[in-house]
């Protein structure tokens, strides 16, 4: 898939120094969210790991707001969807040396304070990957709407992937190098959260659930995924299945 995508460049502001915050590395995917990636990034520059924010393409000032931070800055000089930012960015932190990589939204949705209880398991070599979930732990302000979308989300990836997971489509989740190398993302937009519960399935990676918080704000809801989104996300990820 990232083949034909055109990265144009990477920026650093600066590097935290100490030793053990080398190997787990946050790699965010933004797209148009200069008004929001500040709060996050003031949140996750906290920790001792390295960021690796991808601007996918965005049309307003998401990477300007983004240098201004000690976190590496990679741009898509088209917008190629969230899939295909989080393999570049998975890609860029596993040619750092990455031992551990976690995915975090950038609109305010995670909570970074959760990251250490999520990295534990992987850190300690109990799991290959850690899928956070909201229905293990808390969501705040869920519409009803989303709340019914994702429960139908569960039965379908039950019965079409075979995983028995609580919550399919949180983009809260940390994974050991071997598996970051060996999920291959080949869905450019939304369907890459599905069809890497396929390949933790089809690799038999080991994983685990950790309780994490979901909070809902008007402005990401407004461009969050309606019900046709979801029925487009499955026919996509259905012909990735059959395309393999």
């Amino acid at each position: 898939m990232n083949s034909h995508l055109p990265t144009s460049h990477s920026t650093r502001q600066s590097c935290h120094t100490q030793s053990e915050s080398l190997t787990v590395w946050l790699v965010i995917a933004a797209y148009n969210e200069g008004q929001r990636l500040a709060t996050t990034l003031e949140t996750v520059c906290e920790g001792r790991w390295n960021v690796v924010v991808v601007d996918d393409g965005s049309r307003d000032d998401t990477a300007e707001v983004a240098a201004r931070f000690p976190v590496w800055v990679v741009r898509h000089p088209i917008n190629c969807g969230q899939g295909a930012a989080l393999k570049t960015g998975i890609d860029f932190a596993l040619s750092h040396g990455a031992g551990v990589i976690v995915t975090f939204d950038g609109d305010g949705q995670h909570d970074a304070g959760e990251i250490p209880q999520l990295i534990q398991p992987v850190l300690h070599n109990e799991t290959d990957v850690a899928l956070g979930s909201r229905f293990l732990g808390r969501s705040i302000r869920m519409p009803k709407t989303r709340w019914l979308t994702l429960k139908a989300g569960i039965v379908f990836t039950r019965l079409v992937s075979g995983i028995r997971v609580s919550d399919v489509h949180n983009g809260f989740r940390a994974m050991s190098r071997h598996a970051a190398q060996t999920i291959e993302i080949r869905q450019p937009r939304m369907a890459h959260a599905s069809e890497i519960l396929d390949e933790i399935v089809r690799h038999r990676l080991r994983y685990v659930e950790v309780p994490v918080t979901i909070t809902y704000h008007e402005e990401t809801l407004l461009k969050g995924q309606s019900s046709l989104a979801a029925l487009r996300i499955t026919g996509q990820l259905l012909l990735g299945r059959f395309s393999r």
